[in-house]
């Protein structure tokens, strides 16, 4: 009898035994299955979050990484600005006061440097969204002049005069002049004339006038107006508009 209970008991106590085996590996493929696919959605919402802000930021809103002193104080090195990229899309064009960023290819560079394709292709998928310093050859300045307008720098008091209208910069840096250098120019339609309110730190269109283009913007190379502060969060809100041109009157109306 005992001889007989033996291989029952072991019988018995075996089946457990696989049984204890098989439930954990048959347990773990499932897992396997929900953590890759989790992995695979998660990366899934990655990229699609990638593309809708980079459609965003090429569409309607661009972040832009401030490089330079140029326009002190309004603008910080390290600012972001959010550039309106709908602000001249629907019949609106760039108004004296403006803070607009544009491509400066053909005005301020009389031709794009060469760069290697792919590290251009990331530096301006990061510069376009505020991760890294824009391309060379975009430029952040403020309009001073549109077309048909005539800017003089300066009148008796240093002050630069649009349409014969001395203009009250106080955006300007602290201590600046509106101007060094002595200019009498009048903007071609469909062209504007930009200065960068830190003067002293400022290429702009005056450094161009003797170039081709003679330092004009034009009007369709302006990729939008910068109308709010994204970063830091201490200056985080609105740029502040100006009143510097609300006396200065449309060309041909100088003496009216």
């Amino acid at each position: 009898m005992d001889t007989e209970a033996s291989p029952k008991e072991r019988d018995r106590s075996s089946a457990p035994a696989t049984g204890s085996e098989e439930g954990p590996r048959s347990s773990r493929i499932p897992r396997r299955i929900a953590a890759s696919m989790s992995w695979r959605r998660t990366l899934s919402l990655g990229a699609l979050c990638a593309v809708f802000v980079l459609l965003l930021s090429s569409f309607v809103v661009q972040p832009f990484l401030i490089p330079s002193r140029s326009m002190q104080p309004t603008l910080q090195v390290g600012d972001r600005v959010l550039v309106n990229k709908l602000a001249y899309r629907f019949g609106s064009v760039p108004r004296r006061g403006d803070v607009v960023v544009f491509d400066g290819t053909g005005s301020f560079m009389q031709e794009a440097p060469q760069e290697n394709p792919v590290t251009g292709l990331l530096h301006g998928a990061a510069a376009s969204l505020g991760l890294a310093e824009p391309a060379e050859t975009d430029f952040v300045k403020r309009v001073v002049g549109v077309g048909g307008d005539r800017v003089v720098c300066c009148d008796k008091r240093g002050r630069v005069e649009v349409n014969g209208r001395p203009v009250d910069e106080r955006y300007l840096f602290a201590g600046d002049e509106p101007s060094r250098a002595p200019f009498d120019i009048v903007v071609p339609d469909g062209t504007l004339w930009m200065m960068g309110d830190h003067r002293s730190r400022s290429r702009d269109s005056r450094d161009h006038l003797g170039e081709p283009g003679g330092g004009m913007v034009p009007v369709d190379k302006v990729i939008g107006r910068a109308d709010w502060l994204g970063w830091p969060l201490g200056r985080l809100g609105s740029l502040p508009d100006t009143a510097a041109f609300d006396g200065v009157r449309t060309p041909g109306a100088t003496h009216g």
